[in-house]
């Protein structure tokens, strides 16, 4: 079963990540996604903001997410590089990250992201290249 299949079936449950840190599906398909999660103590640093990883994470699985929705049900993908741009920081409400595909080749793929607050505002913005790893043809 393709991963887009299993998000469809199991939705969050698709994912032991989203398990883990109390993530949304939102809005997906056509190179697009959107993800929420609620910012909960445990997942602040040590000075009481949002962990920044957690936005690039986060704005990571958007993106994937969006890119499974138009590549072959069975192909896989990897992050090549990403980068992420802090804009703001947040201790609490939902946050959103929306992915979109930029530019699909045949091995590699080039992706937008952007994490927001629940109000709209810009949190973080991040780019990535994934790779496009052959599809697996089941026996």
């Amino acid at each position: 079963m393709s991963y887009i299949e299993e998000i469809e079936r199991r939705g969050r449950d698709a994912n032991p990540f989203f398990r883990l840190m109390g993530i949304d599906i939102g809005d997906y398909g056509n190179g697009r996604a959107e993800l929420y999660m609620t910012v909960r103590p445990d997942m602040h640093n040590g000075v009481g903001w949002l962990q920044g990883g957690l936005y690039t994470a986060l704005c990571d699985e958007a993106m994937a997410l969006a890119l499974f929705t138009v590549l072959d049900k069975e192909a896989a993908i990897a992050t090549i590089s990403e980068c992420t741009s802090f804009l703001q920081g947040v201790r609490s409400g939902r946050i959103n990250a929306a992915g979109e595909a930029v530019k699909r080749g045949r091995s590699v793929a080039f992706m937008r992201g952007r994490v927001s607050s629940e109000v709209g505002v810009a949190l973080a913005e991040c780019t990535a290249s994934f790779a496009i790893l052959p599809s697996k043809k089941r026996a």
